[in-house]
């Protein structure tokens, strides 16, 4: 079978490897999509705090169907379309997982939309609502609206009653924020962020989304209003700001940090519901997955370069 290997830090290369088999309490996926995540760049830059030793597979989140199980293993049953997040080993044709860790999918959604879906809407749904608190009626700020985390953000905040002003960077992606939910956009790129905030919500936003870091930081905690929560997601700008703690101290400001990786590996059970609450919204039609752009195998190099740089609209699936 063809996988993406990552022989080298910096670099990954497509090769034949070997056919997998089920383990025991194992299901066999052939993977239909992939989905390309911040994280699984990191890892081939050997910048993520977890190291794999050489050679590997990266990624870490792929829809696909069970074509085999090994004996035993009946549920989900052979044939059923599932989706999984899987660490390591996704960019490839097939992937051997444990049959705990597969979810069935909804026929609303197809492969590239699941294999896109549990990360960025999973740390969506629990860094708004579990973590940050968010009600009905106020006010979210979205930074990087227009990449995948961020265009989740915006559909789940919507969907939870909010009201979103969208950061990013680019009209492409303003636009794909807006056409996502949000209520309005600022140009990221040309306009102070805490100017546009505080215009758009007098007396200041109720919550910041920043999955992006660097110089937006500062700008973004001034934009809070009083009682206001900034809710730290991540930073794919690459810069780790120092944030001035007299801002957060001044209006009672709250910092609040979010790794919904480590909540959900330590809380497996609770992690499923969380992910079958977000399936279910899907299903009732509360939030409408944006299509991901979709690459063979072989752009895996340029796919995560383009990642890495802040190039990509959405978000991108691997189609082996």
């Amino acid at each position: 079978m063809r996988s993406v290997v990552c022989e080298e830090l910096g670099s990954v290369v497509v090769r034949d490897t070997a056919p997998v088999e089920p383990a025991p309490g194992q299901v066999v996926v052939a993977v239909e999509a992939a989905g390309v995540n911040y994280v699984d760049g990191l890892f081939v830059q050997g910048r993520y705090q977890i190291k794999p030793p050489l050679p590997f597979v990266p990624g870490s989140e792929i829809a696909g169907t069970i074509v085999a199980a090994a004996p035993g293993v009946t549920e989900p049953p052979v044939g059923t379309r599932v989706l999984a997040m899987c660490g390591l080993g996704g960019f490839a044709e097939r992937i051997a997982l444990a049959a705990a860790s597969v979810v069935p999918i909804p026929a609303e959604l197809d492969a590239a939309r699941a294999a896109t879906f549990t990360q960025s809407y999973c740390t969506g749904l629990f860094a708004l609502r579990e973590r940050g608190g968010l009600r009905s009626g106020e006010t979210v700020l979205v930074l990087g609206a227009g990449g995948g985390v961020g265009l989740a953000a915006v559909q789940i905040a919507t969907a939870l009653g909010a009201r979103v002003l969208a950061a990013a960077s680019s009209a492409e992606k303003r636009e794909a924020a807006l056409a996502a939910g949000a209520d309005a956009a600022v140009d990221t790129s040309s306009e102070d962020v805490k100017t546009a905030a505080r215009a758009w919500s007098p007396g200041g936003v109720d919550l910041v989304y920043d999955p992006v870091g660097g110089r937006l930081a500062d700008p973004a905690l001034r934009s809070l209003r009083e009682f206001g929560r900034y809710l730290v997601i991540g930073f794919a700008s690459g810069d780790i700001p120092s944030l001035p703690l007299n801002q957060v101290l001044l209006r009672n400001r709250t910092v609040t940090g979010v790794d919904w990786g480590a909540w959900s590996g330590a809380r497996p059970l609770e992690q499923r519901a969380l992910l079958e609450e977000l399936l279910a919204m899907v299903a009732d039609g509360r939030l409408a997955p944006v299509a991901p752009r979709t690459a063979p195998l072989e752009s895996a190099p340029a796919v995560l370069d383009d990642l890495l740089g802040r190039r990509v609209v959405g978000k991108v699936a691997l189609t082996p």
